[in-house]
């Protein structure tokens, strides 16, 4: 059961999958996916990994924050959103929603997306407890989400 309690279980197997069968279940006879937005769910995805291990690479720590990074990572991926690894998360889902055209998917998104919020916040008080002064300018210099927006 711990096995499901991970995000990224959840995100990138659990929730598509529930969706699926839901919209394959309910809509057996007019389920036809979108495979335009398919794409939204391979670059999510990608953006989870590659964020990952160049945090893990330049900041050490480990996947999440349960081993948080020994030093501040404001370069890559980092240097334009304080969060891509949850931004990949978002992303894939999105691409869900849109691909199997479910609301399910959505309603899913959005709580997650929520879920993820409140957890950042979370986390950017632990790091500025672990990596000090370095990281409140970082917090000034870098939005939390959208870089440039928000």
């Amino acid at each position: 059961m711990r096995f499901l309690n991970r995000t990224p279980i959840r995100t990138f197997v659990v929730y598509p999958v529930v969706t699926l069968l839901w919209e394959v279940g309910s809509n057996w006879n007019q389920f036809q996916p979108n495979l335009w937005f398919a794409p939204l769910m391979i670059w999510g995805y990608l953006q989870y990994r590659l964020c990952g291990r160049y945090r893990v690479k330049h900041g050490g720590g480990g996947p999440g924050l349960e081993t948080p990074p020994d030093r501040l990572v404001a370069t890559g991926p980092y240097a334009l959103t304080r969060n891509p690894m949850y931004l990949g998360h978002i992303i894939f889902l999105i691409g869900v929603a849109l691909t199997l055209k479910s609301w399910l998917a959505a309603i899913i998104t959005m709580m997650t997306t929520i879920w993820f919020h409140t957890r950042v916040v979370g986390d950017e008080k632990k790091l500025i407890q672990t990596l000090g002064q370095p990281y409140v300018n970082y917090l000034a210099s870098v939005k939390r989400w959208i870089p440039g927006l928000f």
